[in-house]
């Protein structure tokens, strides 16, 4: 079986609600948040799959369709390679916030369907994300939570970005 990182998108990939931009509609409102580049190509290095998870309820919500989403993240995984970092699949809920479906986090479904697929061992794998519903996601589904932020008790480690979690998710893992 293979270990891999699951990456919340928007405050952990990209910047949202700055001054820049409010919320990632289209592919030239993604800015990656400084570091994300290096530390995705720094977890290539040491897991078989890295994986973005996220819940998009804008699309639910009618501010964009799932065609302009594709678009968005066929450009994060375009611009991430072009800097050496490799995103492997991404896992969306484009369902409105309160719609009750089983993708959406804090539910575990976006990271389990992921596990299938790729043949993933989530116990050797991690949930990094700037909420708690990204670590409850991942605790859910078997991996270590990495909060970005300032605190999460859920959390098996707290980092102030993802750059500064990579060290440490690979140190985590190869102690494993």
């Amino acid at each position: 079986m293979k270990k891999a990182v699951f990456l919340d998108r928007d405050g952990v990939i990209n910047e949202v609600l700055t001054d820049r931009v409010k919320f990632v509609n289209k592919p030239h409102e993604l800015y990656f948040l400084p570091g994300v580049p290096e530390a995705i190509k720094k977890l290539n290095t040491f897991f078989d799959f890295i994986f973005v998870v996220t819940n998009q309820g804008g699309v639910g919500l009618g501010f964009m369709k799932e065609a302009q989403l594709q678009r968005i993240h066929d450009h994060m995984i375009v611009a991430l390679k072009k800097e050496g970092a490799t995103i492997h699949d991404v896992a969306y809920c484009p369902h409105k916030p309160k719609a009750g479906c089983d993708c959406r986090k804090p539910n575990s479904k976006l990271i389990t369907d992921l596990s299938k697929k790729y043949d993933i061992d989530l116990s050797k794998s991690y949930m990094v994300g700037d909420t708690d519903t990204d670590i409850i996601a991942g605790k859910k589904a078997g991996t270590k939570g990495v909060f970005l932020g300032n605190r999460d008790p859920l959390a098996d480690a707290v980092f102030p970005d993802l750059i500064s979690a990579a060290d440490w998710i690979i140190e985590d893992a190869t102690n494993e």
